[in-house]
């Protein structure tokens, strides 16, 4: 599936101002952007899982219907500054990206093997399962939306 990115810039300057993550679904009883960032474990010790994140909380008709479309629950906009990386580790289900803004020295690394996405309007399923990171290596922010699935 491909995706309109020009579309999805739009819509995405109406999000408040965020530093590294703000969640585009909320659960039935909470739509705070930044409740359902962060490392799952806190939230998972409130009760909820994942696929409780499922009503979109910003008016974005372009991205809430592909967020329905592609049956996406906790999703965020995810933003890695310029040179930095996330700690290797491993989620519980697989994720759905579609990279928004990238170049050529941002990459995720699974099991070990480096691989690049460009902001080309593809989707990609990675399977996050397995240890993983993402890195920046460059001077520009790299902006995902990322959902789990």
């Amino acid at each position: 599936m491909s995706v309109d990115l020009q579309k999805i810039k739009e819509e995405l300057k109406i999000l408040p101002k965020f530093e590294d993550q703000i969640c585009l679904q909320g659960v039935k009883d909470n739509n705070d952007p930044f409740f359902g960032c962060g490392t799952f474990y806190r939230i998972q010790e409130l009760g909820y899982n994942e696929k409780d994140f499922n009503k979109p909380i910003f008016d974005m008709p372009y991205i809430n219907s592909l967020m329905k479309d592609l049956k996406m629950y906790r999703t965020r906009v995810m933003n890695l500054k310029s040179k930095t990386c996330y700690t290797y580790h491993r989620d519980y289900s697989k994720r759905l990206h579609i990279p928004i803004i990238t170049n050529e020295n941002c990459f995720i690394i699974i099991d070990k093997e480096v691989n690049h996405y460009p902001a080309d309007g593809s989707c990609y399923i990675i399977d996050t399962t397995k240890f993983h990171t993402a890195l920046n290596a460059s001077r520009e922010d790299r902006i995902h939306i990322v959902g789990v699935l």
